[in-house]
């Protein structure tokens, strides 16, 4: 396998990115890679800003989850086989564990910061790590070969994007924000507009920006104010206010490109008559390079929770003049289904986030109790005992650990289905793929972030009073993952839109669907792992019966409940089905055999009860009249 060492062997040079996968093979450092397991990350950490990257739990769930095998047989994917997308990995782990890592505790403390005249400044080394970044290749790894980038599938994207997010949560929204705009003009801008700013987009020399909300018109986009009105030489002029515009103004890159939702004159109301500008702040000229300064300001940025290097930007368009200068999107009024092709991928990845800041909040957590010594654990003769070997500590690290592992299974299978789903050369795959890849973002999206909330928690628990004190850092990693459920549409919406459309949109198919093959695939798992999920399965279908037939008012009331009882179901049969894999030593099977037993027994279990919720209708929620909640 190709990898690196922390130990000084090999070739130090970070700047071999995915670009070289192509042209010629990835180099081979030697030795055994240093990223190979739990047990080796996890009794090396010493500080907060260690970060092991687990690229063979990565592989693990690429190859016996997410089906890395067979995308690699689709013709444009048939450089990224497991053995070449190992040697990725193994680049982009040390990359990030020792590149981007080291910034998330300097980026904690210190924050960007808006200068006096609108420009913001970031963290200390956040620049120089962002021009390494750029330079490695990272941001075009997943992007069509066609426009620059390293052609890699989607699913590999997540993996790396994962890496990236757990590294430091604040860094990757910007370069995440940017694939994504990067995405809307791939499918719905001109050929003009595509050649003037994706190859910039692509390899990260400009950054890219989603501004939709506004005061007044949060989750409810289409009561925008923002006003577009066309000029004589063909552009348009754009007034308004947005604000929560992640990394709207920084300091990593000469420019940044911003999709904007606006309203032109006598657009229909509502989503309607809402339309997609591209709004540079730096104004292009047709040759590429660049002119003025647009007529766009950051008047604020805001004072958050947590992600505090990432700048959360109020801007304001047309301050200065007549208008911000923009560049229509497509059609008039179409804007609402351009700007989806941006946030179906970003909610994916801000479900990532979720994991993400899991994964290293459990990582800070298992090395403190591995070395923390209190008390005297059953069958200890002699104490204090490392609290690890205590029931309750073991406890909450192993929901940790396992729902760390079950959301990666989750996620990644939903990566694949937008891979299977956009190119396989069968048609009814594609359709049948694209339609899994629908119903499994919502649960990414919601669940993951929720799940990531909670496990958090559990970390700053399991350090006990030490959790509570910022110098652990430990309170952090809940801090920067509560964003996320807020993040692209809250995760109430995602319920409502999993109930509503993905479910019964088709009458069921898709969900029956996928049940039927988990059903299928995890017919040889334990017997106590086959039983609850049997158990959960049958829920599910119930379930699903029931809001088919419900009143609406009845469905909303249930959609968060279901969706957390459908995803904990379909990422504890994804890990399940993965247990049964091989090409792993038995050594790490047999860990992830526990993993698997663990969530089933103790989260899956849960699924059955969570039915009489969805079952209960709307009524109890409306039983204290409004009046009378304050």
């Amino acid at each position: 396998m190709a990898g690196g060492r922390r130990d000084g062997g090999g070739n130090p040079d970070e700047s071999r990115g995915p670009r070289s996968v192509r042209g010629s093979p990835l180099p081979a450092f030697g030795g055994t890679p240093p990223y190979g397991g739990r047990h080796t990350r996890l009794t090396t950490l010493r500080t907060m800003t260690d970060y092991r990257p687990p690229v063979t739990d990565i592989r693990w769930v690429l190859e016996n989850v997410a089906g890395l095998g067979e995308i690699s047989r689709i013709e444009r994917f048939a450089h990224a086989d497991p053995e070449v997308t190992s040697g990725i990995l193994d680049e982009a782990g040390r990359f990030m564990a020792e590149v981007v890592a080291p910034l998330s505790r300097v980026g904690d403390r210190v924050g960007s910061r808006r200068n006096d005249d609108g420009s913001v400044t970031t963290p200390p080394g956040y620049r120089e790590a962002y021009r390494r970044f750029v330079e490695a290749g990272w941001p075009a790894a997943a992007f069509p070969e066609e426009w620059g980038g390293g052609g890699l599938p989607t699913v590999v994207g997540i993996a790396l994007q994962e890496m990236l997010t757990t590294a430091d949560v604040a860094f990757s929204l910007c370069p995440m924000l940017t694939r994504s705009a990067n995405e809307l003009l791939l499918a719905h801008g001109s050929e003009e507009q595509r050649g003037l700013y994706l190859d910039k987009l692509t390899s990260g020399e400009w950054t890219g920006t989603m501004a939709l909300t506004e005061s007044h018109a949060g989750s409810d986009v289409g009561a925008l104010s923002t006003r577009a009105v066309t000029a004589d030489d063909g552009t348009w002029r754009i007034t308004g206010t947005k604000i929560f515009i992640t990394w709207g103004e920084h300091d990593l890159t000469d420019n940044s490109i911003h999709m904007v939702l606006a309203r032109a004159p006598d657009a229909p109301p509502g989503t309607a008559g809402v339309s997609c500008f591209i709004v540079p702040k730096v104004l292009v000229r047709p040759d590429g390079t660049l002119g003025e300064r647009n007529d766009v300001t950051c008047v604020s940025i805001e004072h958050k929770l947590g992600i505090h290097a990432s700048p959360t930007c109020v801007l304001s368009f047309g301050d200065r003049g007549e208008g911000a200068i923009g560049h229509l999107v497509g059609e008039l009024n179409s804007g609402m289904g351009y700007m989806f092709t941006m946030m179906n991928l970003a909610r994916l990845m801000v479900g990532v986030e979720g994991l993400a800041v899991a994964e290293r909040s459990y990582q800070q957590a298992a090395a403190y109790a591995l070395e923390r010594r209190q008390g005297r654990a059953v069958g200890d003769e002699t104490g204090p005992s490392p609290i690890v070997r205590h029931p309750d500590v073991r406890r909450m690290l192993m929901l940790m650990r396992s729902g760390t592992e079950a959301m990666r299974c989750l996620m990644y299978r939903n990566g694949a289905a937008i891979d299977l789903g956009e190119h396989h050369p069968d048609p009814d795959v594609r359709e049948r793929e694209t339609a899994l890849a629908g119903l499994l973002t919502p649960l990414s999206k919601a669940w993951g972030t929720d799940m990531g909330v909670e496990l958090t928690s559990l970390g700053i628990q399991i350090h006990g009073g030490a959790g509570y004190i910022e110098e652990t850092g430990a309170a952090q990693w809940w801090r920067d993952s509560r964003i996320a459920p807020i993040y692209e549409g809250t995760n109430g919406i995602q319920a409502i839109d999993l109930v509503s459309r993905k479910v019964a949109g088709d009458g069921g198919t898709a969900v029956r669907r996928l049940l039927d093959d988990l059903d299928a695939d995890t017919a040889a798992a334990g017997n106590m792992v086959r039983t609850h999920l049997a158990a959960a399965i049958d829920a599910c279908r119930q379930g699903t019966d029931w809001l088919l037939s419900a009143k609406r008012p009845d469905a909303l009331a249930a959609a968060s409940t279901y969706c957390r009882m459908l995803a904990t179901t379909v990422a504890g049969g994804l890990l399940a089905s993965a247990t049964l894999g091989t090409g792993f030593s038995d050594e790490f099977l047999s860990d992830k055999a526990a993993t698997t037993a663990f969530f089933s027994e103790q989260v899956v279990s849960g699924v059955p009860g969570m039915l009489p919720s969805v079952l209960a209708g709307a009524e109890n929620l409306f039983g204290v009249p409004e009046e009378r909640l304050v």
